[in-house]
């Protein structure tokens, strides 16, 4: 076994992954056949094209044709198998995934019931049929209003027993920090809900320290320009946030100009609690095993540093203690058998 099979073989749990931006050239196809919705191309390939990135205004055209795409709940539904099925290929236990339900409902008439209740039927099917799992943050788009916002922060109050595991903040970071929507913040978190906001990717280190502060936010999403405040990584490292790093996305962002000079050495070099992500990976042409060989690729991350990140990223998990400790005691089963296998590895017995 080489390092590459490895990575492809190992357990994994992803915590920043958008299911809009998570849809495949393939489900894109059938839904836009379903609604008679003209595509930029009328096949497979031709829809994979036209997904490469190219910059952001091309990147917002192409969620805006998935939203488009996306008319009824059993449309939903089947994103989320889709979606699902893709996790599962790459042993990806457990995802915790952000999706916008607030455009389906503004501009599609969708009730968020309705929409909670198929991708509901569809993460039960996964669990029975794939063996895998998965909770649903909502998220605010930054640039809705205030009181836009505070729909959605009721929606996570409403259903936080129901498969809602967060409410999180999307979108654009600069001018919409997370302080515009602070209300919709504090009302989940004084109702019980967890709060998981993006922040200090296209914006620094201020758009953290708001998410931290305002935002109630147990994990950053991104949080890769933390790097640019000294004290606020002193923070982060005493208090162990968890950083939902995604590394393609930053590149294809221009946040960092190459894979080669992403910061991700340095955030783990810093002492920070660091997770792989994959963001939008159909959109990026990546998916979170890509992200895991491209670590190792660029930075030589070893098969025990590839071992910390998928289980950094389970116990950042907001998933039940017993649940995590289960996982990780499989986790650690796998790690231990792959290691086995994997060509030139000093076989060592976990001391665990």
């Amino acid at each position: 076994m080489t390092l590459t099979e490895f990575i492809k073989a190992m357990p994994k749990v992803e915590l920043h992954v958008h299911l809009e931006g998570a849809t495949q050239p393939e489900t894109l196809l059938k839904l836009a056949r379903k609604h008679h919705v003209m595509l930029p191309a009328d096949t497979v390939d031709g829809l994979r094209e036209w997904f490469a990135f190219r910059d952001f205004s091309h990147f917002i055209e192409v969620y805006i044709k998935i939203s488009e795409c996306m008319r009824t709940p059993e449309d939903i539904e089947l994103l989320t198998r889709e979606f699902l099925q893709g996790q599962a290929a790459q042993n990806i236990l457990h995802s915790e995934v952000t999706y916008t339900p607030y455009t389906h409902y503004k501009f599609k008439g969708l009730a968020f019931e309705d929409q909670l209740a198929a991708i509901n039927r569809a993460r039960a099917w996964a669990e029975a049929e794939l063996g895998v799992t998965m909770g649903l943050i909502i998220d605010i788009s930054r640039n809705v209003t205030p009181e836009e916002g505070l729909v959605t922060a009721e929606w996570a109050i409403k259903h936080r027993d129901n498969g809602v595991i967060a409410l999180g903040l999307g979108g654009p970071e600069n001018g919409h920090p997370p302080e515009k929507h602070a209300e919709a913040f504090q009302r989940a978190h004084d109702a019980g809900v967890t709060c998981i906001l993006h922040a200090g990717e296209l914006a620094g280190a201020e758009s953290i320290r708001g998410a931290l502060t305002v935002g109630h936010s147990v994990r950053i999403g991104h949080g890769v320009r933390c790097l640019e405040d000294p004290a606020l990584v002193a923070e982060l490292r005493e208090i162990q946030i968890p950083l939902e790093v995604c590394p393609t996305s930053n590149v294809c962002l221009r946040v960092v100009p190459s894979l080669a000079e992403h910061p991700l050495p340095r955030l783990v070099e810093a002492g920070l609690y660091v997770t792989i992500n994959s963001d939008d990976p159909p959109m990026f042409n990546t998916t979170l095993t890509d992200e895991y060989l491209q670590a190792a690729a660029h930075f030589g991350f070893d098969v025990d540093r590839m071992e910390k990140f998928a289980l950094d990223a389970l116990w950042a998990a907001r998933l039940p203690e017993y649940r995590k400790a289960s996982l990780s005691t499989r986790f650690r089963a796998e790690f231990q058998a792959l290691r086995r296998d994997l060509m030139g590895w000093p076989f060592r017995e976990s001391q665990d």
